[in-house]
């Protein structure tokens, strides 16, 4: 429950206001009950910690910021009270309340990107057994008319909508995407000398002979192609298994993405 004197106090505090790094979700991961996962999570996107309130936001919070063409991402994106009010009664759907206090509607995510057809949207997540509860359903339906109000995209996703292959890979690849080691940029040349020289091998195969060859500590070789992958110096099928993967499937990435990464790095 979140009384009145806490909302008016939050939009004080700018909550629910900002964008990238100065946006400050309407509800942080202190706010709620220990039910489920939490999560406070680095964006790459926005250069800050985002809260997730449950092990599917985090999911989809990864595929948003993995994604090049998302530039901004805001989670936990309150609702005008007022608006959401007059939403309820038009359509006869009693508005979120605990005991007196009216409770402000919330988005999973609203989300900015580079698209022209689609240059921002909302998602709302929600598990599969959730649905069946007739009240969710009904403060769903709010949220939709909300959104529709405003002409935004809005989307319901559930964890049946989440590819497990693309999820294991960022999973695997997002440790290393903040690390930023200007070295790896000059070693470019000689993972291309031997992806070009052994193209059959799959990644972890390719990663052990390269630990051989130079007399590293198992696991190095792999942990560089890790960083070099997160970063997108190269770039593969993020829809295809990465321990399966072969050498000839890595490809350079974009040339500008590579200066940025140094220009970042440099400052």
């Amino acid at each position: 429950m979140v009384t009145e004197h806490q909302q008016k106090r939050w939009i004080k505090e700018g909550r629910g206001q900002g964008y990238l790094k100065d946006y400050k979700p309407w509800i942080t991961v202190r706010d709620v009950s220990s039910k489920g996962r939490s999560h406070r999570v680095f964006g790459h996107t926005t250069k800050r910690t985002h809260h997730l309130l449950s092990d599917l936001e985090l999911a989809i919070f990864l595929l948003l910021d993995w994604n090049p063409l998302i530039t901004d991402i805001r989670e936990q994106f309150p609702l005008p009270l007022n608006t959401t009010l007059e939403i309820s009664e038009e359509a006869q759907i009693s508005h979120p309340k605990v005991k007196d206090a009216l409770q402000t509607i919330t988005s999973s995510f609203y989300v900015n990107s580079q698209s022209t057809n689609q240059p921002s949207f909302v998602i709302r997540t929600k598990y599969t057994n959730s649905l069946q509860d007739e009240r969710i359903v009904e403060k769903l339906e709010l949220e939709r008319r909300y959104w529709k109000s405003t002409d935004t995209p809005w989307y319901i996703l559930t964890e049946k909508e989440i590819p497990s292959v693309v999820l294991n890979n960022i999973k695997w690849l997002y440790p290393a995407m903040r690390q930023s080691n200007t070295e790896m940029y000059d070693r470019l040349n000689d993972y291309i000398h031997i992806f070009t020289q052994y193209p059959e091998l799959d990644l972890i195969t390719l990663s052990k002979k390269m630990d051989q060859a130079y007399n590293l500590t198992i696991g190095t070789s792999l942990a560089e192609l890790r960083e070099l992958l997160a970063q997108r110096y190269f770039i593969f099928d993020i829809t295809k298994d990465y321990k399966k993967i072969k050498a000839s499937e890595i490809k350079l990435g974009n040339f500008e993405i590579w200066e940025e990464i140094r220009h970042v790095s440099n400052q």
